[in-house]
């Protein structure tokens, strides 16, 4: 876990033209996203034990990924962040005074992948992520690209990374946030603003997610 000082983060959606700044206080969040080899270890999921342990676990729900945040909570001794996890999300809500692991919020997420700079990406995308440009489609073990000012590998490209945000309750129901863009995505798509939704019992290929805590 890498620690991210303290700031403000401006975010924008391109479909309402809506912008709206956040500050934060200091977090913590992963180097990288988590493994196959992480999510075997907690879950007791199969693992190989080979090289392809190194890359992002895919194919994760929203929901997958905050049941694994309270197991290794559990697992490491922490106060689970979650409550009320049930089987389509609608429920999920989160105790703000538990330190265990938890998924970024997308402006956590946002400010963590910025690491101060304020362009569309925090270096040249070739050197910092696997997109279609360079991944001969497929998922690439992680920490492979240059990292952030941060120490952040793989914030961008690779595989799309589940927030705890709703993404617009009011049009699109308890569809949450991804960032960050993957292994498959165009130039385009792998960029610090870009948002993205999916329903949170989805599995859909290319998304994994980033542990952070408090």
């Amino acid at each position: 876990m890498a620690a991210v000082p303290a700031g403000r983060v401006t975010l924008s959606d391109r479909r309402t033209q809506r912008s709206w700044t956040v500050e934060l206080p200091s977090y913590r969040i992963a180097a990288v996203p988590v493994t196959r080899a992480l999510y075997a270890q907690v879950t007791g999921e199969p693992s190989t034990g080979g090289p392809e342990d190194r890359r992002p676990v895919e194919g994760i729900s929203w929901l997958d990924a905050v049941r694994f945040c309270n197991a290794l909570s559990l697992r490491e001794g922490a106060r689970p962040v979650y409550r009320g996890i049930d089987v389509d999300g609608e429920a999920v809500t989160r105790d703000a005074t538990a330190g265990g692991y938890r998924l970024p919020t997308e402006a956590e997420w946002e400010h963590a992948c910025r690491a101060g700079t304020s362009g569309p990406r925090y270096g040249p995308l070739d050197d910092v992520a696997w997109y279609r440009g360079n991944s001969d489609g497929r998922v690439h073990a992680v920490g492979g690209r240059r990292p952030n000012a941060f120490g952040l590998y793989d914030m961008l490209g690779n595989v799309w990374e589940w927030c705890w945000d709703h993404y617009d309750p009011e049009v699109y129901g308890s569809y949450r946030v991804l960032r960050g863009g993957g292994w498959f995505d165009e130039h385009w798509s792998c960029r610090a603003s870009v948002r993205r939704r999916s329903h949170p019992t989805f599995r859909v290929d290319d998304v994994g997610f980033r542990l952070a805590r408090s």
